[in-house]
């Protein structure tokens, strides 16, 4: 970029986005800082599992100069998919060739610190919660954050996830419940404390559902399996039934209840977990979200187009993050990279979002999803 002075840049968000976008615009010498509402990179579980694709995550880490470090990281036998009926039979079974690399996986947390630890020191500054972004279109641009602190930007970047403090500056929109929701559940020491689990799990992922309800089961590395029990449920459906989340045991018999019919062998993903659970209700944005085009503020990842979890929404975050860095390193003013940008980021978002819009409803499918059979290659 060849822009005189060098433009101030803010990214809102220390997520695989945003730190994608800081470590590709650094090794373009731009500088840029992440805020994060956050105040380290340690308070809390980065979730589970998530698999990066050869034609969009891994492409985001080759132009970081991190693919190597990527690989040496990831699992390729977390590819391994299993789908079952509530009998428990099996009904398909994908294992990854030898060398297969084309969406291995990798825990959130390993990628996170793989990101973060690219970064030059003081980069990401934490517990900056972000209020509001105010100052005339054409900037600068006054971040305001809860701590009442101010910085001015030239550029902000919205990488803030589903409920985007900077979305507020260019769209209206917000997300809205599916009508499905997760139910988040752990298992530690897998292979000692809970074998039959591991054995149904296998290496990689396990799924069965029977139209209203689903079990989703990955395994994590450090032999930990996280389950997801999805239903389409109202959003409040847990203190709707005169509970809290902090009712574990209530929760698990109401839970074992409405799977009655499944077999014993999945019903101890519900009986058999360690711990509380977590509360995840499916939202996604409006189809198709778009905004009018801001010299100064642009977003990427969730904060542009929520989906439902079908594996693509950290990949076309970091994908995000890679067109957009580039487009700033490569073109003379924000201006032009911005358009330039979002020439790519509206209709591809816009297309992936259609292409997924009956997403709950795949979640919740007797039939393999779609996404499944178009992965296992």
């Amino acid at each position: 970029m060849n822009t005189t002075p060098t433009p101030r840049i803010a990214i809102i968000g220390a997520g695989p986005g945003g730190l994608t976008c800081a470590r590709i615009l650094q090794l373009h010498g731009i500088t840029a800082t992440v805020h994060d509402h956050e105040s380290g990179p340690d308070l809390r579980d980065q979730g589970g599992t998530l698999d990066l694709h050869e034609d969009n995550g891994q492409i985001a880490l080759r132009e970081a100069g991190l693919l190597d470090e990527f690989f040496e990281l990831a699992r390729p036998e977390g590819q391994e998919m299993r789908q079952l009926d509530p009998q428990g039979t099996l009904l398909f079974h994908h294992i990854a060739e030898e060398g297969d690399r084309f969406k291995p996986e990798i825990d959130r947390g390993q990628l996170r610190e793989l990101l973060l630890d690219s970064l030059q020191p003081g980069t990401v500054r934490w517990g900056h919660t972000l209020q509001s972004v105010d100052g005339p279109d054409d900037g600068p641009r006054r971040l305001r954050f809860t701590d009442g602190t101010t910085v001015e930007a030239d550029l902000v970047i919205g990488a803030d996830g589903a409920w985007s403090k900077v979305r507020r500056a260019l769209s209206p929109a917000t997300p809205e419940y599916t009508g499905v929701s997760f139910l988040e559940a752990w298992f530690h020491d897998v292979e000692n404390r809970h074998p039959d689990i591991a054995d149904l799990v296998g290496r990689g992922s396990a799924a069965a559902a029977d139209g209203d309800r689903a079990l989703f089961a990955q395994r994590s590395s450090g032999d930990h399996i996280r389950v997801y029990v999805i239903q389409r449920v109202p959003a409040d459906w847990i203190t709707a039934s005169g509970l809290t989340i902090e009712d574990t045991d209530r929760i698990r018999a109401l839970l074992l209840e409405r799977f009655r019919d499944w077999s014993p062998a999945l019903r101890r993903l519900i009986s058999d977990n360690d711990g509380r659970y977590v509360d995840r209700p499916i939202n996604a944005l409006p189809v198709p979200h778009t905004w009018d085009h801001n010299p100064t503020v642009t977003l990427l990842g969730d904060a542009a187009h929520l989906m439902p979890p079908l594996g693509v929404g950290v990949n076309l975050a970091m994908l995000d993050a890679c067109e957009l860095a580039l487009a700033l390193a490569h073109h003379d003013t924000v201006d032009d990279a911005l358009h330039a940008y979002e020439t790519t980021l509206l209709p591809r978002s816009t297309e992936m979002q259609r292409l997924l819009d009956h997403g709950a409803e795949q979640l919740l499918s007797t039939e393999l999803p779609d996404f499944a059979t178009d992965n296992a290659h």
